[in-house]
């Protein structure tokens, strides 16, 4: 599923890698995609296909 999420938390188990540098990681790609970068369900074309806990508009 390395093409449907865009943070991978398994590298503080993986490899334990520290959870500041995880969180640094996440702000990071945060930031990245504030500014303007595609996620990779954009990238990918799967924004219309996902989970989406809401509806907007009337729900029947």
């Amino acid at each position: 599923m390395l093409k449907d999420i865009d943070i991978n938390c398994g590298p503080i188990i993986d490899d334990g890698m520290s959870l500041r540098a995880m969180g640094q990681s996440i702000y990071d790609q945060l930031l990245n995609v504030a500014s303007g970068e595609a996620s990779n369900s954009e990238r990918f074309g799967y924004g219309d296909n996902e989970f989406v806990p809401w509806k907007i508009g009337a729900v029947f």
